[in-house]
């Protein structure tokens, strides 16, 4: 029988214990009554999911605007745990660890995986470094990259990691190659109830690839902007189109270019930002963006924005023109200083607001 959302799997424990259907409803209240505030929020997703309404409201992250809150069918997020569960073959009786916070839908999502497949999980304190026992063992995990970073030397028990939420950079990837975790990558959205695909980092236990991967019941095109549509029907109802930029391997696979709102047109040139950073991440340590800024003779310039950095504009430059790979139209035609960037509520820098700080 297909599950649905109104039941809970018979082998799902959290924190160790068992809990039906009714369990969950007093679960939910206790938490909600007497827990730490990470604790209240899985509270209140549960009383949420227990409740009579087919949907449940979800914030987004406001990554590519405003945030706003939106409204997910309970039965799509069913439908995404048992893709999920297929994809990294997640039997019921699986241990996994919960460690994101549950007011958005990445922790909420781990959650329902919880209650639909069976699976064993406990929750921690959704912190940046985490407080991890490491005498336990998980065979899955979802995190941010801050926090897969973060805590590198305590996540050898986890069998499988999936990071989301923002890309993961150079150096953290460069830490994963040369280690034995097993870490995929995912692609999605709250519009998509999570990731609708996922590609593997290169470790010493897994070949890296360069395109992701499409999750069971999923398929890609594009449109004439060369942008992803995402068509899951089990996910959401119509076909759902991205301003991600992509090269389409196939209906099944993608190699994620950049955003289509941060394109710079420098000289006819179209250049991506995130490519770039990519190439500089090696020699720049503090935090920054590339951006295209309005120019008389190239429409736009390429402007290397850099928050509140260690060294001096020189040394940085310097360090610029010796990285391998960088295309003379990739160098940055100025590098220009900001004290903070804007931010979302979630820590994603904004560009286009950032741009509007600078005055070099």
């Amino acid at each position: 029988m297909h599950p649905e959302y109104k039941n809970v799997h018979q082998l799902f424990k959290l924190n160790g214990i068992g809990y039906t259907y009714d369990n969950l409803i007093e679960l939910a209240y206790n938490l909600i009554k007497e827990g730490e505030t990470y604790e209240k929020s899985i509270g209140n997703f549960l009383t949420d999911w227990l409740n009579d309404n087919d949907d449940i409201a979800v914030n987004t992250s406001g990554s590519t605007g405003k945030p706003k809150v939106i409204r997910l069918k309970k039965q799509a997020m069913v439908n995404s745990a048992l893709a999920t569960g297929k994809f990294f073959n997640l039997e019921p009786g699986s241990s996994a660890l919960h460690c994101l916070p549950s007011h958005y839908i990445a922790g909420k999502m781990m959650l329902v995986r919880a209650m639909v497949l069976g699976l064993e999980m406990d929750y921690i304190e959704p912190r940046s470094k985490l407080k991890l026992d490491r005498t336990k063992h998980y065979g899955f995990c979802a995190m941010i990259p801050l926090q897969l970073k973060n805590s590198l030397d305590h996540i050898k028990n986890i069998d499988t990691i999936i990071v989301g939420g923002t890309k993961v950079n150079v150096p953290l990837l460069e830490t994963i190659s040369t280690s034995k975790l097993k870490v995929y990558e995912t692609y999605g959205m709250t519009e998509t109830v999570t990731h609708v695909a996922v590609r593997q980092l290169q470790s010493k236990v897994l070949k890296g690839e360069t395109y992701f991967k499409a999750l069971p019941n999923v398929m890609f095109a594009q449109d004439e902007r060369q942008c992803l549509i995402v068509n899951a029907k089990k996910l959401v109802n119509e076909a759902l189109v991205t301003n991600d930029v992509v090269d389409l391997k196939s209906e099944f696979s993608f190699e994620l270019l950049g955003r289509f709102d941060n394109v710079i047109n420098s000289g006819g040139v179209k250049l991506f930002p995130e490519q770039i950073e990519e190439k500089l991440q090696s020699v720049i340590e503090d935090r920054f963006i590339i951006a295209g800024q309005a120019d008389e003779d190239l429409g736009e310039r390429l402007v290397l924005i850099i928050e509140n950095p260690r060294e001096t504009v020189e040394s940085i430059n310097n360090k610029i023109k010796r990285v391998k790979g960088l295309a003379k139209f990739e160098v940055p035609k100025q590098i220009c200083i900001v004290d903070k960037f804007v931010e979302t509520v979630n820590g994603k820098i904004q560009r286009a607001k950032t741009l509007d700080l600078i005055t070099c």
